[in-house]
C-alpha cells in the first residue's frame, strides 16, 4: 500500500469553528484509507495568526509567537483525529518520530505543527521524506502554484508543472515568519527538491474537488516533479 501524506491548510479547513470542512474531508480521508496510508498534516489558518497576532502585540517573540500557533495547529488536529474516530490513531503526533510510530498501527496519523520556524507545510515535507511518500498533497485555498500571487496580479500565470528547482525559483523571495501565510514556503520546497517527492498543490475550497483529484484523477492544480508529470491516481 502507497504511503501519501496531505497537508490540509488551517485557511480552508477550519474558517471558523462554525464553518469548517472538517467532516467533509473526514469522510474523504476515511474512503482514501482503503487505498493509501496517511499522514494528515493540519495548519492553523487564520485562528493561529490571530493568536499570532495577539502574541506580538504583547512583544512576545517570534519563536514564543511560532509556539502559539504550533498549539492552535495541534487544537486543529485534534478536531480531524476526532472527526476521524477510529481510523485515526487518538492522538495527535507530536514529532516525526512519533508519527511513524503511530503509523504502525495502520491508522491514519494526524500532527498539527512541530517545531518553531516551521510551517505545516514543511512538516509535511519532512514526514514525507521520513516515510518515503509516493507523493505529497498540499490542499490549499488557490488553485496551484502561480507566476505572483493571484489575488495582487491580474496577469499572475498559474503552473500547471513545476520541477523542483523551478518551484524554488518561484518562491524564493518569500519571508518567512511566524503565521505566515503562503501557498508553499522555502523549507518544504527544499525538502521537495532533495527527496524527490512528487508535490501536488490543489484547490482545497471544495472538499470534492480533493476526492475527485485522488479517486477520479481529475483536477486543477500544480505538479512539482522532474520530467513527466505524474497523473493521478497514484
Amino acid at each position: 500500500m502507497k504511503t501519501i501524506v496531505v497537508s490540509l491548510g488551517g485557511s480552508i479547513l477550519v474558517t471558523s469553528l462554525d464553518s469548517h470542512h472538517i467532516r467533509e474531508y473526514a469522510a474523504i480521508l476515511l474512503e482514501l484509507a482503503s487505498r493509501y496510508r496517511i499522514f494528515v498534516v493540519v495548519g492553523g489558518g487564520g485562528e493561529a495568526r490571530r493568536y499570532i497576532g495577539a502574541a506580538r502585540a504583547l512583544g512576545i517573540n517570534e519563536a514564543t509567537s511560532d509556539d502559539i500557533g504550533i498549539l492552535v495547529t495541534r487544537l486543529n488536529a485534534s478536531l480531524m483525529a476526532g472527526a476521524l474516530g477510529e481510523a485515526a490513531y487518538p492522538r495527535v503526533a507530536g514529532s516525526y518520530h512519533e508519527a511513524q510510530a503511530f503509523a504502525e498501527s495502520g491508522k491514519i496519523v494526524v500532527m498539527g505543527g512541530v517545531t518553531a520556524g516551521q510551517t505545516t507545510d514543511a512538516v509535511a515535507a519532512v514526514i514525507s521524506e521520513y516515510t518515503r511518500a509516493a507523493a505529497l498533497f498540499n490542499v490549499t485555498s488557490v488553485d496551484g502554484i502561480y507566476s505572483a500571487d493571484p489575488r495582487k496580479d491580474p496577469r499572475a500565470k498559474r503552473h500547471d508543472h513545476l520541477t523542483p528547482t523551478q518551484l524554488l525559483e518561484v518562491i524564493g523571495k518569500t519571508q518567512l515568519a511566524a503565521g505566515s501565510n503562503i501557498v508553499f514556503d522555502i523549507v518544504a520546497a527544499k525538502v521537495i527538491e532533495r527527496s524527490g517527492i512528487p508535490l501536488f498543490v490543489l484547490d482545497g475550497r471544495d472538499p470534492a474537488a480533493f476526492r475527485n483529484a485522488l479517486i477520479e484523477g481529475t483536477f486543477r492544480g500544480t505538479v512539482v516533479c522532474e520530467g513527466i508529470p505524474l497523473t493521478l491516481p497514484l
